[in-house]
């Protein structure tokens, strides 16, 4: 299973959190068949939809703004929904456009209003990723990041759950919150036949209670094409002639799936953290593998620069050291300060791809890999926990969300032999991830879905486009750099260049960034050809 893309807005969260953890930590004192073939390349819609009849009780809603208290996907982002400057609604969408008179859906959306309205240019729409992360919560944190800027000024910035996706209705719910942790504490790393059969026979049974509890018409409903669909109704709804659009990490797939949908409806979007569309399964699959080894390479190197670093001096015997700390948990889970609870080493991978999101939370990962050297594997269980969204032994839907999205996206891998390629090919491209038993080469959930996917791999076009911006970092783990280069030139737009070691990179802080943006969206002055901007060593 590939790892989920969004923005590091949730690994700086992780981070602040951490701190009361990691002084717990340190003091001792917490308590612890095969499918059918994809339906549709792109989500194009034949003809123009907002002219269509059908659908014009949903391009003419009018959305009922309110409190947003009982918005928050989880309880650890509730405290900001309480804000009384955020006003929340839901947008009534059809469960599937060609039956536009029957069962309907409802997305979730949070606006915080521009703070000069009589300058306004209308909304931005964020999405943060993953695919499966609530939309709304990215509301607080960009109005923190463009506190005195133009953005937060000229826009309504405004964030939205794509359907399935936190509290829209209805929000995927496959397992319980029991049956996560079960299924975070299994590790299947036996490659022999048996192994394999046992993996897989996982795999289907939570396809079969997905299905079982989703039913298979709303999960035939929750692709990329879809919410394209459900983001045009919304900019409708919110009143703007053209869409402007900023997209972290899987939020550029459906950036790039809309300019390809409704190329003339875009007014500026700016796609950071780029997803390549021209990519399958397996090189998708393999290459973010890649970049993440790259992301613990870059780490293994500073780590080996500091003092006490728990992977030794070596920067090329990083990998090598890392394993053997955590091959052994396979067989034996670490202890944690939680008496319930042990870190699997699935879980300590987990913990360590959070960390590599971000460059900040690299001192909590050597912490980490210390305190499970001597045994212990809170800090990394923790920052499994923030991963997977678990707050108090709950865990919100981004997981479930993501494999359900996941399925209707990706071409299906069921040919053995190209099971073999994508299993063997990420081991490969990742070692740190190994578990040095070689790669058990079983098929994943989506060989089991009960529908077919709705978007194929293909290269985009979106004649009438407007340039758009495509930010990329060099040192991304999750969507590899040349993704973004490549995205720039397919859509013909304009590529900004970022030299660092980071998932995604707008409105984090750094002015040369924030400041070219800022000047695209509001002004649409787009950055110089070849520009390049630089973040900050640790």
């Amino acid at each position: 299973m590939s790892s989920r893309r969004r923005s590091p807005f949730t690994a700086a969260r992780a981070l602040t959190a951490l701190v009361a953890v990691l002084a717990c930590v340190a003091l001792a004192a917490c308590s612890g068949a095969a499918t059918p073939a994809p339906a549709a390349a792109t989500a194009t819609p034949a003809g123009d939809p907002a002219q269509d009849p059908a659908l014009a009780r949903f391009y003419s809603q009018e959305l009922r703004w309110g409190p947003c208290n009982d918005y928050a996907a989880s309880p650890d982002v509730a405290p900001s929904y309480a804000d009384p400057r955020y006003q929340c609604a839901k947008l009534e969408v059809p469960l599937d456009y060609a039956q536009p008179d029957g069962r309907t859906v409802k997305v979730a959306v949070m606006r915080s209003a521009a703070t000069d309205q009589a300058n306004r240019i209308g909304s931005l729409l964020l999405n943060p990723g993953g695919p499966g992360v609530s939309g709304t919560q990215l509301v607080p944190a960009t109005v923190k990041s463009t506190a005195n800027s133009p953005v937060q000024a000229r826009f309504d910035l405004v964030g939205f759950d794509p359907r399935g996706v936190g509290v829209s209705e209805p929000a995927i719910d496959c397992l319980t919150d029991a049956e996560q942790d079960q299924y975070r504490a299994t590790v299947y790393a036996d490659p022999s036949p048996a192994g394999v059969a046992a993996l897989e026979a996982h795999n289907k049974e939570y396809a079969d209670r997905c299905t079982a509890r989703m039913g298979v018409d709303v999960l035939a409903h929750l692709g990329t094409r879809e919410v394209v669909r459900d983001l045009d109704v919304l900019r409708a709804a919110l009143g703007d002639e053209k869409l402007t659009y900023y997209g972290y990490s899987y939020g550029t797939s459906i950036g790039s799936t809309y300019a390809e949908a409704f190329p003339t409806r875009v007014r500026a979007m700016v796609l950071d953290g780029a997803v390549d569309p021209t990519q399958d399964t397996v090189e998708t699959n393999i290459d973010q593998s890649a970049g993440f080894q790259q992301a613990f390479d870059a780490y293994g190197a500073w780590c080996a620069s500091q003092p006490n670093c728990p992977l030794g001096t070596d920067p090329n015997a990083t990998t090598t050291t890392w394993q053997k700390i955590a091959q052994p948990l396979i067989d034996n889970p670490a202890r944690t300060s939680d008496p319930n609870r042990t870190l699997s080493f699935s879980d300590a991978i987990t913990g360590v791809q959070q960390a590599l999101y971000l460059r900040s939370l690299w001192p909590a990962l050597s912490l980490g890999i210390s305190r499970l050297a001597a045994g212990d594997g809170s800090v990394l269980l923790t920052l499994a926990d923030f991963y997977y969204k678990r707050t108090d032994g709950k865990y919100d839907n981004s997981l479930e969300a993501f494999q359900a999205i996941i399925c209707m996206d990706n071409v299906r891998i069921t040919d053995p032999a190209q099971v073999a390629k994508l299993n063997e090919g990420v081991v490969g491209a990742a070692p740190f991830t190994a578990t040095g038993r070689g790669a058990v080469n079983a098929k994943d959930p989506c060989a089991f879905w009960p529908v077919p996917p709705t978007l194929e791999p293909h290269r985009p076009q979106a004649p009438g486009l407007p340039p758009v911006v495509v930010v990329s970092v060099t040192g991304d783990p999750a969507t590899p750099y040349q993704a973004g280069v490549d995205l720039a030139e397919d859509l013909n737009g304009r590529l900004l260049k970022v030299e660092g070691n980071q998932h995604t990179a707008g409105y984090q802080g750094n002015a040369c960034i924030d400041d070219k943006l800022t000047a695209y969206l509001v002004d649409g002055t787009l950055p110089d050809e070849g520009a390049e901007c630089v973040l900050p060593a640790q």
